[in-house]
Parts: structure tokens; C-alpha cells; sequence
């Protein structure tokens, strides 16, 4: 930015300069702006559809006198008055200008190859400088903002691409505003529209996603399955202190069966009961035996 500062006040000397230098253009040139004003005066009023032009609300002019910038900033919008021997004007469109950036092969700092593309917006905030200083700012804009797309995102790992568009894109605005700002330039806005992954990235990436989702749904079914147990060891404590609460139980489910209406009836029996049952067997063939 320093740089940048320094750069301003130099452009507004050389200007200034420029200016001075017109003032004493010399006697070649003093004689060819008399001639110049005698023709327009004699070819009258022909001559002042050549020395009168206009620009748009959204347009400024850049007038060379003679080669050299004449003194003052850029005219308009509307009517203004040229020496058509002498002059020669270029008109600088002000209106904001998009355009997408190519999509940029990048290697991330994880070393992943990615294809990112982004759109620019910028507008010619300084028409002298934009025409004096560099051949077309149009075109140098566009290569500029690919290289520093490229640069920028270089450093970035893949999954700060992926989550974090709006830092990243503020990264590039602020390095690519400060290179266009000695050309007249303004960027205003960056925006990071799509980072295509390859195909194979994008499997491994999914299938990951999809064992981390498997893996959450496997604790979560093993913290419900935990609950639950917890809170039948409970019940069944508070069923056990009370006989009829295992009858009133049975009945509720017998009345839930028969509301469905299904033909088939669960009979329940008691593993205590099924216990002693199985005892009872065991010990006669042991009985048998001794005898």
C-alpha cells in the first residue's frame, strides 16, 4: 500500500508536468494551433461538426494534444470542444465490468489437485491513469486476476477451499485491488464460483462421509440400546415388589394382542416357573440312578 501512496502523488507530478510542458508546446506548435483556429473560423459552421463531441453519463474523456495529455483531468459527460488537427481523444467506459475468471488447475498446500474458477468485478475508478499508465487495463486486469487467483489459493488446503469461500475470496480481492490501483482500476467484489474436485477425490471423500455417518449411527443405536436397558433393570425392580403388577401387566398386553385381532395368542410363562420345571427332570434320573 505504501508503494501505492508513493505512486499517486507521482502520476498527479507527472500530470502536472505534462500540463506545463503544454503551455510552451513551442513555435511548431504554436503556429499549427493558430493555422488550426484560422481553417475551423474559415470553413465555419461545417467545421463545428468536427470540433464539437460527447460522452455518456458513464463515459470520460482523455484528450492528447499534440501527443501529450492535455491539462486538466478527464472531460464530461456531455458536450466538449476539440482542435480536430491536434486532438485526438480516448473515451474510458466507468461502469462496472464482470468477467469470469478460466478455470485454474491448482495444486493445494495438501497436495491436491483441484479445478477452481472465480468471477471479478471491477470498474475504471481513474481514467487518466487507466490510459496513460498501462496499454490496456482491461486485459492486464483479466491476467492479473488469474495469476493471483492461482497464487492465493496455492496456499490454501482443501478443506479451507471448501468451507471457508468467503475469506478466501476476501484474500484475493484485497491483493488484486492493490496491484490494479496504480492502472486506475478498482476491484470490487470476488467471489469463488466452483472447485471441482476429480472423480476419484470425490468417491474417497463420500465414502468417508459415509462410514463417519454408519459409525455416529452405530453409537448413538448402542447409547439408545444402553438407555433401554436401564430402564427395564428399573422396571422390572418395581414389577418384582409387587406380584399383581406382573398380572395387571400380562393382562394389558393379552388386551393390545386382541385389539388387532389376530387369531394367535402368546401365552407367557414365567422362566422361574420353567425353572423348576427343568429342575424337577434333572433330579429324577439322578434318583433312578442311586437306586
Amino acid at each position: 500500500m505504501s508503494q501505492d501512496v508513493e505512486a499517486r502523488p507521482a502520476f498527479k507530478r507527472e500530470n502536472q508536468a505534462i500540463g506545463d510542458d503544454n503551455e510552451g508546446e513551442g513555435c511548431f506548435g504554436f503556429l499549427l494551433k493558430i493555422f488550426s483556429v484560422i481553417l475551423i473560423f474559415i470553413t465555419f459552421p461545417i467545421s463545428i461538426w468536427m470540433c464539437v463531441r460527447m460522452v455518456q453519463e458513464y463515459q470520460r474523456a482523455v484528450i492528447f494534444r499534440l501527443g501529450r495529455v492535455k491539462k486538466g483531468n478527464a472531460v464530461g459527460p456531455g458536450l466538449f470542444f476539440i482542435i480536430p488537427c491536434l486532438d485526438s481523444i480516448q473515451v474510458v467506459d466507468l461502469r462496472t465490468v464482470s468477467f469470469d475468471v478460466p478455470p485454474q488447475e491448482i495444486l493445494t498446500k495438501d497436495s491436491v489437485t483441484v479445478s477452481v474458477d472465480a468471477v471479478v468485478y471491477y470498474k475504471v475508478s481513474n481514467p487518466m491513469a487507466s490510459v496513460c499508465m498501462v496499454t490496456n487495463a482491461h486485459h492486464s486486469t483479466r491476467l492479473l486476476a488469474s495469476t493471483t487467483l492461482r497464487t492465493i489459493l496455492g496456499t490454501k488446503a482443501l478443506h479451507e477451499l471448501l468451507a471457508d469461500r468467503e475469506r478466501t475470496s476476501t484474500e484475493i480481492l484485497q491483493q488484486l485491488d492493490e496491484a490494479t490501483d496504480p492502472w486506475g482500476i478498482q476491484v470490487e467484489r470476488v467471489e469463488v464460483k466452483d472447485v471441482r474436485l476429480p472423480q476419484q477425490l470425490q468417491r474417497a471423500m463420500a465414502a468417508e462421509a459415509e462410514a463417519a455417518r454408519e459409525a455416529r449411527a452405530k453409537v448413538i443405536a448402542a447409547e439408545g440400546e444402553q438407555k433401554a436397558s436401564r430402564a427395564l433393570k428399573e422396571a422390572s425392580l418395581i414389577i418384582s415388589e409387587s406380584p399383581s403388577a406382573l398380572q395387571l401387566r400380562y393382562l394389558q398386553t393379552l388386551t393390545q394382542i386382541a385389539a388387532e385381532r389376530n387369531s394367535t395368542i402368546i401365552f407367557p410363562l414365567p422362566i422361574d416357573m420353567m425353572s423348576n420345571f427343568m429342575n424337577g427332570k434333572a433330579a429324577q434320573p439322578a434318583t433312578s440312578s442311586q437306586m
